[in-house]
């Protein structure tokens, strides 16, 4: 009796530090022409922050005023990001690695950290905080091997991260410049995967 050696156990992989682009056409309209900054990926799942989705109506000036934090008038107009579908009402700092808070801080690699606790955002309204740093409400979860199943089924792309795009004020070009780093056309683009 032969095995069907087409439909294999997708490979470990570690995407850490990477970026996700949606492909058109995945299905869940949450992801639609998402870029997702990968904060962490091992075989026990995945977590990753969608970093061009800013959530309506609020600033991170609200978030702050939530949190009784005073800032200047730059924080205050900073967007807030959808960072995904789950724990919506917990926080997120994406941000540039030379802020450490050593108990709290995600060191994800040598260009990028995330920190989810209080002390990033009070920094930031000092003016303390990070070069670059993207806030986000929720995040994107994967549970043991579903986002290695999702990139068989052609539902995103990955490529290195970048400052450049992370941090951008673009949050409408993020996906056309993720796709542009990997020489992909937007208009070109399929649904419909291939397997040879």
């Amino acid at each position: 009796m032969s095995t069907d050696d087409s439909i294999s156990e997708p490979k470990p992989m570690d995407l850490s530090g990477k970026l996700l682009i949606a492909m058109p056409g995945m299905g869940d309209p949450r992801f639609e022409h998402s870029v997702v900054f990968m904060c962490a990926h091992s075989p026990e799942g995945a977590m990753g922050l969608i970093i061009n989705k800013p959530a309506p109506d609020v600033s991170l000036g609200d978030v702050l005023a939530q949190l009784d934090i005073n800032a200047g008038a730059t924080t205050k107009a900073a967007h807030v990001f959808f960072g995904g579908p789950v724990e919506g009402g917990r926080g997120f700092v994406l941000h540039t690695a030379e802020y450490d808070n050593d108990a709290s801080t995600l060191k994800v690699d040598e260009a990028f950290s995330m920190t989810a606790t209080r002390d990033i955002l009070e920094a930031m309204a000092n003016g303390e905080g990070p070069e670059n740093a993207l806030a986000a409400l929720g995040y994107a979860g994967w549970s043991p091997g579903q986002l290695e199943a999702e990139i068989q089924q052609n539902a995103w792309l990955t490529c290195d991260a970048e400052k450049a795009i992370v941090f951008s004020d673009d949050s409408d070009g993020k996906w056309k410049a993720a796709l542009a780093k990997l020489g992909v056309d937007p208009l070109l683009l399929s649904a419909e995967g291939g397997h040879a």
